[in-house]
């Protein structure tokens, strides 16, 4: 066999006699002309290996990175601790694949994580079912939308101000072609307002959506917003961050129909905004409008244990309007990286890292207070890993101080909340020391320069 390196003319040339073609230009044939660039890319000479090397690492030295840098910034996403073996078991290369595992025969251990990684994920939410996990957190949640307007054959929702507000911009995108009303309803001190929501739900209600902590780091009365919803005939959504529900009441135990959130936090990397995936888990009455892939245990014909996908069929997927669900991509290797982290963690190393995040953040928020130079946002709001203050500066001067200090500061809450003003949310995860927040709270709180 020729090896063609396509270096030399003489090489392509060569080449299109094989294919017994005259020019280059007859293998594009098929494409209009119109539609051809028409000219040559306008890419670098080719580098050496080496080269190539040195450059790219150059291009990643000049992002701001967790391994220098100190990270008190979250909103959603979070610098945790990740056990070294995570990665060395999702990079063995039966794993390296988003190919949905159709065929069980050949994909028993694909399917065995994914059975183990829904059955975790029903543990920690105190639902009945889990799917194979969904794009992101955001997209979770506009899934679990539709899916109660089509479970309770109405078109309304009511999205609490205080969730994330990122995910109330992606709700609006699923909902804009489906004829579903998307009304807000506000926050009193940071939680939301449950007498308002009380005030404007009716029979059009199809579920209520809040998140838990929600955007603010606050915990939320999920028990209250479950009777409410539910003596509408209405469906009660949970965004729940995973890491929260290691200390807090499961969601499902409280009331909520369907709970979802970003499994970022369960050993996978910041990554500069991704990959992440998307947990999404329900009551059984939910089962079959659920989106994504679900994995079930079964027997073969000789009796012997086997993993399966079951309740939909492949179909479902590739049925445009008309599926339940457009999402056709396998997030299951990052799914793979959180059934590794929460085995390994275990019930109790989950609940450590809850207490030590707990812990802190309200070391850091009391340090902060502790300066003089921030109030809280919302007084005596229970929260969990983030907290919002108020400060003397605009957030973006902070933060920029902050930087050239090499700690990533918090959210400028003015972003996605104009009318809170100077306001910054603030996350502590296990992995913050005390040294470190105490260098935060002495540097946030020096005297601008």
């Amino acid at each position: 066999m020729h090896r063609y390196n396509g270096n030399t003319q003489a090489e392509q040339q060569e080449m299109l006699q094989a294919l017994g073609l005259n020019d280059v230009g007859q293998l594009f044939a098929d494409i209009p002309a119109g539609l051809r660039l028409g000219r040559p890319l306008s890419l670098p000479p080719a580098l050496a290996e080496q080269d190539l090397i040195k450059y790219l690492a150059g291009l990643a030295g000049a992002n701001a990175n967790t391994d220098e840098y100190t990270c008190f910034l979250g909103a959603g996403a979070y610098d945790r601790h990740i056990p070294a073996h995570i990665h060395h078991l999702i990079s063995r290369q039966e794993f390296l694949t988003a190919y949905t595992p159709y065929q069980p025969e050949i994909s028993q251990g694909t399917l065995q994580n994914i059975f183990e990684y829904q059955s975790m994920i029903c543990e920690l939410t105190g639902m009945d079912v889990a799917n194979a996990s969904m794009y992101d957190g955001a997209s979770a949640l506009a899934e679990a939308a539709i899916s109660a307007c089509n479970a309770t054959r109405r078109s309304r929702i009511l999205v609490s101000a205080a969730l994330h507000p990122e995910y109330r911009q992606t709700i609006q995108t699923y909902c804009r072609f489906n004829g579903v009303e998307i009304e807000e309803f506000p926050y009193q001190n940071g939680q939301a307002d449950l007498k308002r929501l009380e005030e404007i739900i009716g029979d059009n209600t199809a579920a209520i959506l809040l998140g838990q902590p929600n955007f603010f780091g606050i915990v939320e009365d999920i028990s209250a917003a479950a009777q409410l919803a539910h003596a509408a005939k209405a469906l009660l959504l949970v965004s729940a961050d995973p890491i929260a529900l290691a200390l807090l009441e499961a969601p499902g135990n409280q009331g909520a129909d369907i709970v979802v959130g970003e499994g970022q936090s369960l050993g996978n990397p910041l990554g500069f905004g991704g990959p992440y995936l998307g947990f999404f888990a329900a009551k059984e009455k939910h089962l079959r409008r659920m989106p994504g892939r679900i994995t079930g245990i079964t027997k073969d014909v000789e009796g012997k244990r086997g993993f399966v996908l079951t309740i939909q069929t492949r179909e479902q997927h590739i049925r445009r309007e008309k599926a339940t669900s457009n999402i056709c991509s396998n997030e299951a290797l990052c799914a793979l990286a959180a059934a590794i982290y929460m085995s390994t963690m275990g019930k109790e190393g989950l609940r450590e890292v809850a207490r030590l995040s707990l812990a802190k953040a309200h070391y850091a928020h009391d340090a902060l207070l502790a300066t003089g130079k921030f109030k809280p946002l919302f007084p005596d709001a229970p929260y969990f890993q983030e907290f919002a203050l108020t400060a003397d500066e605009p957030i973006y001067q902070l933060n920029k101080r902050l930087l050239k200090e090499k700690i990533f500061g918090g959210y400028d809450l003015s972003q996605a909340y104009p009318t809170l003003g100077n306001s910054w949310l603030i996350a502590c995860t296990e992995k913050r020391t005390k040294e470190e927040i105490d260098i935060l709270a002495k540097k946030a709180g020096a005297d601008n320069a």
